[in-house]
């Protein structure tokens, strides 16, 4: 049986319209969930004389801000493709995913403006759309939707490229029905509710930054503080700040580190704070140590982009007895740990993670060879070696291909 896509916006809209959704911290502006929903009702009506209708990719170049969020749900009542491009990448690099996904579209922000006209040109881009004053223009000269385009939950709604293992990128994508799927896992995991009020630190064009925990707050109805760059001062203001009363925050364990030697860290209040989740790479024990001297037990898990992400969450009251562990499995999916013939290895023996589940992926855009290789009976090959303890934790031990990681994206050699 095949359900219909739900709209969480609209649906807060509705119920709690006058609950703050949404704060973009660079440009000071806060919207209620009622102001948040006709923005992007205009939007998509704007999105939509563009050619953004379903199926259609829309990709964004920009730096964090409440505007690429706007985009997302847009495209999502549009039945488009929401494409959020790493603006840490090259033009050249760019114009290899652009070329690969075509989308109708490329919307920017002032800071890539030049970047955003080269691949106009490079790759026949029809429209770009530039945040700031054409962007809201257009806003206010749109009418609402009086409709929106009808979706399955196994429609495709975003597309986020990956690094593979050749070097060159490829497109993850992302369905209604994961997006959901990771935001009860999450929910269950890190107890996100109407209350939560969540700071997003981490590139929304990243999964880190996009669904922990931004769209689960958005799915339970809470408030994300967006943050255009991380800063590890301001981050402490904003955590120790009882007036703002932040209850969530995500970052990878170098996020930590710059917050942990910074001059505020030893006065800053964390009380207020329920849950410091980390995750994009192994967190050292004695950064978690420091952070816990200071009455703060960071959260672990562990997942990739096409996973939607979340797999493992390690709960905070069995960080210090389990310290290096990556957590247990989610409520929503499977795990098993494989020797090189695919077959299941024991409690305590080294192996390839493979995950199954209605959190993976249902492939990559245009890449029939790699969907074929990376798969196996429905179970995804995370190209991680893990071990299982008698406990039943996963431990996140090496890589089965050749990858580091950096600020917590993974990066193959080309």
């Amino acid at each position: 049986m095949s359900f219909a896509y739900f709209d969480w916006i609209a649906h807060h809209a509705e119920v709690r319209g006058d609950r703050t959704a949404a704060i973009d911290l660079a440009s000071q502006r806060r919207f209620t969930y009622a102001q948040f929903d006709e923005r992007i009702d205009r939007l998509a009506t704007h999105l939509a004389g563009l050619g953004a209708t379903k199926g259609e990719r829309v990709a964004v170049l920009a730096g964090n801000s409440t505007d690429i969020l706007e985009t997302q749900f847009a495209c999502f009542r549009l039945g488009a493709i929401f494409t959020p491009l790493n603006i840490r990448l090259t033009v050249h690099e760019l114009a290899f995913i652009i070329s690969d996904a075509a989308p109708v579209l490329l919307v920017h922000d002032g800071d890539f403006a030049t970047m955003a006209e080269d691949l106009k040109t490079q790759c026949g881009v029809p429209h770009l759309l530039s945040y700031g004053a054409p962007y809201e223009k257009a806003i206010a000269a749109s009418d609402r939707r009086a409709e929106h385009t009808p979706c399955a939950m196994e429609d495709v709604c975003t597309i986020m490229y990956t690094s593979g293992t050749t070097g060159k990128p490829k497109g993850s994508q992302t369905t209604h029905l994961m997006n959901f799927i990771n935001c009860i896992n999450l929910g269950i995991g890190v107890f996100i509710s109407q209350k939560t009020n969540h700071l997003c630190v981490l590139p929304l064009f990243h999964t880190g930054g996009l669904n922990c925990y931004v769209n689960p707050v958005f799915h339970a109805g809470g408030c994300n503080i967006v943050m255009r760059a991380f800063d590890p001062g301001e981050t402490l203001r904003i955590i120790g700040d009882p007036a703002i009363g932040l209850t969530h925050f995500f970052g990878v364990p170098s996020i930590y580190q710059f917050m942990g030697a910074h001059p505020a860290f030893a006065n800053t209040d964390f009380g207020r704070l329920q849950i410091a989740g980390v995750g994009g790479a192994p967190m050292p024990v004695p950064l978690l140590k420091i952070w816990e001297s200071r009455g703060c037990t960071l959260v672990q898990g562990y997942g990739m982009t096409e996973t939607s992400p979340a797999v493992l969450v390690l709960d905070a009251e069995d960080a210090a007895r389990k310290a290096g562990s990556a957590g247990r499995p989610v409520l929503h999916g499977e795990l098993k740990i494989v020797d090189d013939d695919g077959n299941q290895v024991k409690k305590g023996e080294m192996g390839e993670l493979w995950v199954k589940g209605p959190n993976i992926t249902p492939g990559y855009w245009n890449r029939p060879e790699a969907n074929k290789t990376s798969f196996t009976d429905g179970w995804l090959h995370t190209g991680d070696a893990a071990r299982q303890d008698a406990d039943g934790f996963y431990y996140i031990v090496d890589r089965t291909k050749d990858m580091y990681i950096s600020g917590g994206e993974n990066v193959y050699p080309a």
